[in-house]
């Protein structure tokens, strides 16, 4: 790396935590009630969709009635965007004609964005019409990011409120979420995008003639429009002559900045923001990549200020940023190695080795192996789950780097909201085991930490790795699922088991190289992510309401510190060692070995 590398980190990671305090302060605001510079306009909107919806919002719900109005409302959200594909030929704003969307596709899709996921087995601009686009999935990526947000803070409020039966109320958290902290934030970073190129139309398509024929394959369609598919679920394809380029146009800078904000993930176009309608210019790039991790990041601060210590929102991103910057290095050093393959072009016909400056292997020359990298390990801390280059051609350290942040729990940043709950867990856990080394009784913000929020704790923690390592033991073991692996061997199960990760934790990015638009794979990934979140949210919430109705104490001389570095580091290695223990012997199988046979 030279200085100018360095200078992109040190300016990316200046930029975020400068901007994590007076965010994270407006949002504190915003969920204590208070008002802010935004109410003057937006409150009369809030009062107006209270009436429409006949929702009181001086009611308090216990956490049972908050994740049951959860529950029903994103039923409702997966309901809309199942539909919506279904009967998108009929719809408006479909300037294309797209086909009805399959309906393995269109449910692995709903549940995708309803969850807050947004794995994609689609090409957008191949699939989706306008208004499914817009109504449908840019809706979600504004509900799903704001539910996320609500679930942290009625988590927060088990620490804040005493003997309390309330946990607040879903509906003026979903609200507020989106009204004063989602939609501003992406109106802003969409002019931005505009502004640098990113298309925002309803056009058709555009065809241009080519200066120069090809000739390339392309999968074969059914009299519906639909894919071929042989009996293994492979693509059937022909091979054609290509005189002319598509251009794809359409609402993409609207959808992209939410998609980025609410580390919802996912592509406009298929090639995500590799595309250059979708991330044109350097300064595009760095913008978005910021908007992935600037909300995680200054929600650190807005837990902080909620439950009235600031220094514990710090200790918690300390310990986030640590593990992340570490990660990072890794793939850094790795993706500037050279390729050992390389070096051996040649072989006896006497042609001079090749040259390389690192691996360049699917990234794009715009951004080079540093923007490339940055961007992998923050959209995989963040669950955001979009690219700017394919992890699939990474080095399988490097690659390891991306899958190994999802496998620990999408809690290093991680979603909005969520990434924050479950690295809370971790710390009441943390907390817990610490109690028992050292003879304390575990304490956290003035609440002890007894059996029952252990027990849900460990759901938070358990219920990913589970999802994860049995979808892939069934996706290995099942002809349905090892016939998409493209890569025979260690790269391809690192595939299989990185598809599992990124929709068992509910982030969306993909390694490539795998076909997982298949009736197995878009069941399997839907199923783990519908589990990867609920699963998660009710447990979360069970211990939200069990600590609110408990009476805080204050500290004593026998209550652990929180915000020490000390607690910092042992935060850190309760996250890794189950992490590693949980996933060592799958990566073994994957991408170290792979990485062994590479340099062996």
């Amino acid at each position: 790396m030279n200085l100018f590398d360095w200078l992109q980190v040190i300016l990316f990671f200046t930029a975020l935590i400068g901007l994590a305090k007076p965010l994270g302060e407006h949002m504190a605001r915003v969920y204590g009630g208070e008002k802010t510079f935004l109410h003057r306009g937006l409150e009369p909107v809030e009062k107006i969709l209270y009436r429409a919806a006949g929702v009181n919002p001086k009611t308090d719900m216990t956490w049972r009635e908050y994740a049951r109005a959860l529950l029903l409302f994103n039923l409702c959200g997966f309901l809309a965007v199942y539909a919506f594909q279904r009967f998108q030929f009929w719809l408006p704003l479909n300037p294309m004609g797209f086909r009805a969307v399959s309906p393995d596709s269109a449910f692995n899709t709903a549940v995708s964005f309803a969850t807050n996921t947004n794995w994609q087995g689609y090409s957008g601009e191949t699939t989706m019409g306008y208004l499914t686009q817009m109504l449908g999935l840019a809706v979600q990526n504004f509900l799903s990011a704001a539910t996320g947000m609500a679930v942290l803070v009625a988590f927060v409020r088990g620490f804040v409120r005493s003997a309390a039966k309330g946990v607040g109320n879903f509906w003026v958290d979903l609200v507020r979420s989106t009204l004063y902290i989602l939609l501003p934030l992406a109106i802003v970073l969409a002019l931005i995008l505009v502004s640098q190129g990113v298309v925002q139309n309803f056009k058709v398509h555009q065809a241009f003639p080519l200066l120069q024929a090809t000739v390339a394959k392309k999968p074969k369609l059914d009299p519906g429009g639909q894919p071929l598919k042989d009996s293994k679920g492979n693509l059937v394809t022909e091979t054609v002559a290509v005189r002319e380029q598509i251009l794809p146009g359409g609402p993409a800078a609207s959808q992209i900045s939410i998609k980025q904000l609410g580390t919802n993930g996912g592509g406009f176009f298929n090639t995500n923001s590799a595309h250059p309608f979708e991330n044109p210019t350097p300064l595009s790039n760095f913008l978005e990549m910021l908007a992935i991790l600037l909300i995680p990041v200054a929600l650190c601060y807005t837990f902080g200020k909620m439950v009235g210590d600031p220094r514990q929102g710090w200790a918690v991103l300390t310990a986030m940023t640590l593990i992340f910057c570490v990660l990072l290095g890794v793939a850094l050093c790795s993706e500037h190695l050279e390729n050992p393959g390389l070096a051996k072009v040649g072989g006896d016909r006497n042609i001079p080795p090749v040259q390389s400056e690192g691996n360049m292997e699917g990234k794009e020359v715009r951004f080079g192996i540093v923007n490339s990298a940055l961007w992998a390990a923050a959209t995989t801390a963040a669950s955001n789950g979009s690219v700017n280059s394919m992890h699939d051609s990474f080095t399988p350290l490097g690659g390891m780097v991306p899958m190994w942040l999802m496998q620990l729990g999408e809690v290093i940043y991680g979603g909005v909201g969520s990434g924050l709950y479950g690295m809370l867990a971790f710390v009441i856990i943390a907390v817990f085991v610490a109690g028992l080394m050292v003879g304390r009784t575990p304490e956290y913000l003035g609440k002890k930490i007894e059996a029952y929020e252990m027990k849900m704790a460990a759901l938070v923690i358990l219920i990913p790795v589970l999802t994860v390592l049995l979808g892939t033991a069934l996706a290995v073991l099942l002809p349905q699922g090892t016939s998409s692996v493209l890569n025979p061997g260690p790269h391809g199960f690192s595939e299989i088991l990185y598809a599992f990760s990124s929709a068992g934790n509910n982030n969306g990015s993909a390694f490539a190289g795998l076909n997982a638009n298949t009736g197995f794979y878009n069941t399997a990934l839907g199923l783990a992510m519908l589990f990867a979140r609920y699963w998660l949210v009710i447990p979360t919430l069970a211990i939200a309401g069990s600590l609110a109705g408990k009476k805080k104490g204050s500290a004593g001389p026998g209550t652990l510190e929180t915000h020490t570095p000390l607690f910092v580091l042992w935060l850190i290695a309760v996250v890794l060692i189950v992490g590693a223990l949980s996933f060592l012997p799958a990566l073994a199988l994957g991408p170290i070995v792979e990485h062994l046979l590479l340099y062996g």
